[in-house]
């Protein structure tokens, strides 16, 4: 029975293998991807609530024109890219105890001073010599990021000889895009 234990021994330790400790070995340095998103805005358009007066005149067989200031138009661009825009006004004829037109060249008019600026745009303004159709007031070119533009138009409206007395009104709609 010796025999048996010695071999039995003898099996143990030539299949075992002998495992010493090594030092373990660790990075001094790691990279980590990380990302942030910076997502895109709106485009838009603010103008005065109104009612804006324009002034008045006193009936006569004369045409006569009216104009003042309509307030603050703004557009912000908040796409935060490098698109431009383009901002455009409109006028529907003045209606009252008879109608008056805005479509003929220098029956209205619509006088765009320079915009002021925040961010990076290059803006120019435009003038309208009618309020109808829809024309261009102002085009930003040169935009990079997030940028405003500001101004305060001049509106005019030709009254024509022999208008009758009364309230004339309209609608003055500015876009952008």
């Amino acid at each position: 029975m010796r025999k048996i234990y010695i071999v039995a021994a003898l099996a143990f330790c030539a299949s075992s293998t002998l495992v010493f400790p090594q030092h373990a070995t660790a990075a001094t340095t790691g990279d980590t991807p990380v990302t942030v998103e910076v997502s895109s805005g709106m485009l838009a358009i603010t103008v005065p609530a109104g009612p804006v007066n324009l002034g008045s005149v006193t009936a006569s067989a004369l045409p006569q024109t009216v104009r003042n200031q309509l307030g603050d138009v703004s557009v912000t661009d908040g796409r935060g890219g490098t698109l431009g825009w383009t901002a455009t006004a409109r006028g529907v004829d003045f209606a009252g105890p008879t109608n008056i037109s805005v479509s003929a060249r220098g029956s209205s008019g619509y006088t765009t001073p320079s915009a002021k600026t925040t961010g990076t745009a290059t803006v120019e303004a435009r003038n309208l010599t009618a309020l109808a159709p829809t024309g261009v007031v102002q085009v930003a070119t040169g935009v990079s990021g997030v940028n405003t533009a500001t101004w305060n138009p001049t509106i005019s409206v030709t009254i024509p000889g022999s208008a009758p007395a009364g309230t004339y009104k309209s609608t003055i709609t500015h876009s952008v895009f």
